[in-house]
C-alpha cells in the first residue's frame, strides 16, 4: 500500500513489521508476540494521524490511486450492471462510466467519473478527466433514466473537465452547461456521491442532485487549491494555505448546505477497505430511493431546485 507524505511515521513500523515477519519465517523463530505489539503501535500513531488531518492532506488522500473507483464500486455496490458506451454524436469517453443497474427492488441508471490506478490506466481514463463526448453520454444516459422513470445514482471523482484545445473545439463548455439545465429538469431522483475529488464544473456535470453526499474524505471545489495558490499568491506550493481557506472538506462543504451527509470511511481512508465504503453507499441509497417512491414528479423536481436555491450565504456589513 502506498504511503503519503504525512505517513511517514508508520513507514518505519511498516518496515519493522515486515523484517520480522521474515525473520520468523527464515528462522522458524515465533515472534508474533513482538509483530502484534508493533502492529497495536503502527495503528495508534495511524489513528492520531488521522484524527488530525489538515484541508491539504486530505486532499492528498483523496487522490490516493488506491482509492475506490467508480466501476468497482459500482460492481460492489449494485446486483447487476450492464454498461452502455457512446454519446451517439462523436465517440465513447472511458473517463465516464455508465449504465443501467439493479439494486433490490430498484432499477437505476447508475454513472461516474473514471480515474486510473496505474500510468496506463490513468492515461487510458484520461485521469478521470471527461471530454464533451463523456458529458454527452452522461446526459444520453440519463434522459433514458428520466424516459422510464429510473432513479438515478451519480459518482463524482474527477479534478475537472478536461481543459484541453480539442475538447474545447467539441464543445466542452456546452455540453456541460446542458447537463445541468437538463438535470435541473428532471422528474426522477438523482443521488450523488463525492468519492474523490470534485473539481469545478466538471463534477457539478453529473451532480444536480436531490442529495448529495461526500465520503469523510473526499473534497469539493471549485478550483484545486493549487489552481486557487496559483492564482492567489502566484506560488502553487502554497496550497496548503489555499485548502484552508477555501473549506472543501467533507464537513465544510455539508456545513454550508451543499452536502447533505457524509459516508465514515476507514481509519486510514478508504483504499484500505473498499467492501466496507461500498456497504455504507448502498445503505445511504436504499434509504435515500425509499424516501422518494411516494413523492410525485413535481415534488421530486422542486425539491431540487429548493436545493439549488438555498445555496449561497450572504453578510451582511450592517449587521
Amino acid at each position: 500500500m502506498k504511503l503519503l507524505p504525512f505517513e511517514k511515521p508508520l513507514a518505519e513500523l511498516y518496515d519493522k513489521i515486515a523484517q520480522l515477519r521474515k525473520l520468523s519465517v527464515e528462522g522458524n523463530i515465533d515472534l508474533s508476540g513482538e509483530i502484534e505489539k508493533i502492529e497495536g503501535r503502527a495503528e495508534q500513531v495511524r489513528k492520531e494521524i488521522y484524527t488530525n488531518l489538515t484541508p491539504n492532506q486530505i486532499v492528498q488522500v483523496a487522490r490516493h490511486p488506491h482509492r475506490p473507483d467508480t466501476d468497482s464500486l459500482i460492481r460492489l455496490i449494485f446486483d447487476t450492471f450492464v454498461e452502455l458506451h457512446g454519446d451517439r454524436l462523436f465517440g465513447d469517453d472511458p473517463a465516464i462510466v455508465g449504465g443501467i443497474a439493479t439494486l433490490g427492488q430498484f432499477r437505476v441508471v447508475v454513472m461516474g467519473h473514471q480515474k486510473g490506478h496505474d500510468t496506463k490506466e490513468n492515461i487510458r481514463r484520461n485521469f478521470g478527466m471527461p471530454n464533451p463526448e463523456g458529458y454527452r453520454k452522461a446526459l444520453r444516459l440519463m434522459q433514458m433514466a428520466d424516459r422510464f422513470r429510473m432513479p438515478i445514482i451519480t459518482f463524482i471523482d474527477t479534478p475537472g473537465a478536461y481543459p484541453g484545445i480539442e475538447a474545447e473545439e467539441r464543445g466542452q463548455a456546452e455540453a456541460i452547461a446542458r447537463n445541468l439545465r437538463e438535470m435541473a429538469g428532471f422528474t426522477v431522483p438523482i443521488v450523488s456521491f463525492v468519492i474523490g475529488e470534485g473539481g469545478s464544473g466538471g463534477a457539478l456535470g453529473i451532480g444536480v442532485a436531490n442529495r448529495l453526499y461526500m465520503l469523510q474524505n473526499a473534497v469539493y471545489s471549485v478550483i484545486s487549491p493549487e489552481g486557487c495558490a496559483s492564482i492567489l499568491f502566484r506560488d502553487a506550493k502554497k496550497s496548503d494555505i489555499a485548502a484552508d481557506a477555501m473549506k472543501i472538506t467533507a464537513p465544510e462543504i455539508v456545513k454550508l448546505g451543499i452536502a447533505d451527509g457524509i459516508i465514515p470511511e476507514p481509519l486510514g481512508g478508504a483504499h484500505h477497505d473498499w467492501k466496507v465504503v461500498s456497504q455504507s453507499i448502498q445503505e445511504a441509497i436504499q434509504a435515500e430511493l425509499c424516501k422518494f417512491k411516494d413523492l410525485s414528479e413535481q415534488e421530486i423536481k422542486s425539491q431540487r431546485y429548493a436545493k439549488f436555491r438555498a445555496m449561497g450565504r450572504f453578510l451582511d456589513p450592517g449587521i
